[in-house]
């Protein structure tokens, strides 16, 4: 009985810090899309002397899909116009309860949420 009480205990104290790990580790996925579309944005800059007109989604002409690669994070544009973008990545799932929230970047590189360890 001891042995189960401890055991409960243990598991108790760890899961919620694996969790924790694992959003973490989650958030490259976010990283990782922010920077993949902000380089598609300057390439079809270079192409069209403009940032207008770009678009993210499934349908045809759209830079990169509406959802991060591994799915935890969706993308959207935002304050898209000749010489400035936003790209927003909202949690998805249980990525939810990351306590980073939503990633932005814009053109100029500005990056958010500014706090510490999340970028």
């Amino acid at each position: 009985m001891i042995v189960v009480a401890v055991v409960a205990i243990l598991a108790a104290v760890a899961l919620p810090s694996y969790q924790g790990s694992v959003r973490k580790a989650r958030r490259v996925d976010a990283r990782g899309a922010l920077t993949t579309v902000a380089q598609l944005l300057e390439r079809y800059n270079t192409q069209n002397n403009t940032y207008a007109g770009a678009t993210l989604g499934a349908g045809a002409g759209s830079l990169y899909p509406a959802a991060s690669e591994n799915g935890y994070y969706t993308l959207s544009l935002s304050n898209v116009a000749a010489s400035t973008f936003t790209i927003t990545a909202t949690p998805a799932g249980s990525q939810t309860q990351d306590s980073c929230g939503t990633y932005s970047l814009t053109e100029a590189a500005v990056r958010s949420p500014a706090t510490s360890g999340c970028w």
